[in-house]
């Protein structure tokens, strides 16, 4: 399988294998298996926190739900778990534009430029059907190079809650 195939796939469908919005932790590490803990995103609260697949990045709620997903594709190469990217999960970053769209376009996903998010030497896309969000880096007079893909979040947010998700 390559990198644009498992992509494209997570912007069709929203997860990767067990990997989803909402899904729920404990599948995702029996699965998985043990992710790397990246730490807190906030000094001043022990979740959520950042765990990483490789480049397979999750933030997971404290009520041990997956808030967030995203693939880091800035680096040389790109590591996910090969159980969910097939043969060895690793492969060449330095992914162009025009490679991203015409593999949304060969896996009959459509999309649209996400306007809030092109500014600078950035821009942007989402995929209809997940809301996936691909980013890239515009290099000086270079084309644009995918810096990271995103699955959106599903909405909730355990601090605004008052009962239902322990700490």
């Amino acid at each position: 399988m390559e990198i644009l195939d498992v992509l494209t796939g997570m912007a069709k469908t929203g997860r990767l294998g067990p990997v989803f919005s909402g899904a729920d932790w404990n599948d995702v590490t029996a699965a998985l298996g043990e992710p790397w803990d990246i730490g807190t995103m906030s000094r001043n609260r022990k979740w959520p926190r950042l765990f990483a697949y490789g480049d397979l990045e999750l933030s997971v709620c404290r009520c041990r739900k997956v808030s967030l997903i995203c693939v880091q594709t800035w680096r040389d190469v790109v590591e996910l778990p090969p159980s969910v990217a097939g043969g060895t999960g690793t492969f060449p970053a330095g992914l162009k534009h025009a490679d991203v769209v015409s593999a949304l376009g060969r896996a009959g996903c459509s999309w649209e430029p996400h306007a809030r998010l092109t500014f600078g030497n950035q821009c942007s896309l989402t995929a209809i059907a997940s809301g996936a969000n691909f980013t890239f880096e515009i290099p000086e007079g270079e084309e644009p190079v995918l810096n990271v893909m995103g699955l959106p979040g599903d909405g909730h947010d355990c601090f605004a809650r008052t009962a239902g998700c322990g700490g």
